[in-house]
């Protein structure tokens, strides 16, 4: 039968552990393991008790068992429909359980506690949206446990991250930037870097565009696939083109006249590939991102601009051309794919004009009409 032991810790205050019955045997725990800390008083252990009894005869006392968090969460991973860079980066997510030693741990005596400690370490050497997405999938691991009857809550519960630090300030390249990268890489790849200049589109999406949808008589594109990082092949051995990631990925987008014109040209010059890729190697087949990511770093040498620029700099000069033209952030983000404009506001809120000089420029401008009057 539930019942409450009062017992004195290290410190001497008084504290209360939890007593139950399971499996004809008498347990008792001093913590919550829901929280790891000491019940909070009496009644909070009572109550603990009761529930475990409870869960007992209805028969969701958890299966004890041996495996540890890195076993648990590899056999996860191998159920799972990962696209190849969910599972890379999952991958790479488990190897992080084991270093704190969380890995090793059976999966029934993680505590709440200890899954902060985790975090708390993994925040020294991961950046804020990789330890977000990590401890995701640390949580995700131990729903699935709960759900398999290996425990009977999860331990991931009102983890505390380390706040955000601000974004590094975004110095976009300029119309001239862009213009000399593109007149710096090989001819044959000068129309990519003004499609994504004048796209904003992501790497793999560049990568991915196909004839078909590209309609120059509209000035429109249809963003449907995607080359990945490491693609998947076809039974010839042909890199297969993905479907985006999210729904808000599939956009159309208004071709700028000059992209236009730049892509008329590149595919009257150099045609397109068998699967009706619009950018290729001069053999005809899809590029490689590491290809392109060459194609930039020579062009970036070679024009002068400053060191560490890449494609996704072409990506940043998109949205910040937008912003600066007046549209919200959530008409850019809605173009650059994102579900809203959280993302850009955070990322691109510095190159807007400050509100107070908006405000100057009207007072002046009020000011100058007095005057003439």
């Amino acid at each position: 039968m539930a019942s409450v032991e009062k017992y004195t810790d290290t410190g001497g205050r008084e504290r209360f552990a939890a007593r139950w019955r399971q499996d004809g045997k008498q347990v008792k725990a001093r913590r919550d393991p829901r929280t790891g800390q000491p019940f909070k008083n009496e009644r909070a252990a009572l109550r603990y008790a009761q529930e475990q009894e409870a869960d007992a005869r209805r028969g969701l006392t958890p299966v004890r068992s041996d495996v540890t968090v890195t076993e648990y969460a590899t056999y996860w991973a191998s159920t799972r429909p990962h696209r190849p860079g969910t599972a890379r980066r999952i991958k790479y997510t488990i190897k992080h359980f084991e270093a704190t030693g969380l890995g090793a741990r059976k999966l029934a005596d993680v505590r709440q506690s200890q899954v902060q400690s985790w975090a708390t370490d993994r925040a020294k050497a991961l950046a804020p949206s990789t330890l977000k997405k990590a401890l995701r999938d640390l949580g995700s691991v131990f729903r699935s446990a709960v759900h398999d009857k290996l425990i009977l809550t999860t331990p991931v519960v009102n983890i505390r991250l380390p706040e955000d630090e601000e974004h590094v300030h975004i110095v976009p390249l300029t119309v001239t930037d862009v213009d000399a990268l593109a007149d710096a890489v090989t001819p044959r790849y000068r129309a990519m870097v003004l499609t994504q200049a004048g796209l904003g589109l992501r790497v793999g999406e560049l990568l991915g565009l196909r004839m078909e949808d590209v309609d120059l008589l509209r000035r429109k594109v249809q963003v449907r696939w995607q080359f990945t990082a490491e693609p998947p092949v076809d039974e010839d051995g042909n890199k297969v083109r993905t479907e985006l990631k999210t729904r808000t990925s599939k956009r159309t987008l208004p071709i700028p006249r000059d992209v236009a014109d730049e892509l008329a040209r590149h595919m009257a010059t150099y045609g397109v590939g068998k699967d009706g890729a619009v950018f290729t190697t001069a053999e005809g087949t899809p590029l490689s991102t590491v290809t392109y990511g060459k194609v930039i770093r020579r062009g970036v040498k070679r024009a002068g601009l400053p060191d560490g620029t890449t494609s996704h700099d072409l990506r940043h000069h998109y949205a910040t051309e937008l912003l600066g033209a007046g549209l919200t952030s959530v008409e850019v983000g809605h173009l650059l794919g994102h579900k809203d404009g959280t993302l850009v506001e955070k990322v691109y809120g510095h190159s807007r004009v400050d509100a107070s000089d908006r405000a100057l420029d009207a007072l002046d401008a009020l000011r100058q009409r007095r005057e003439a009057s």
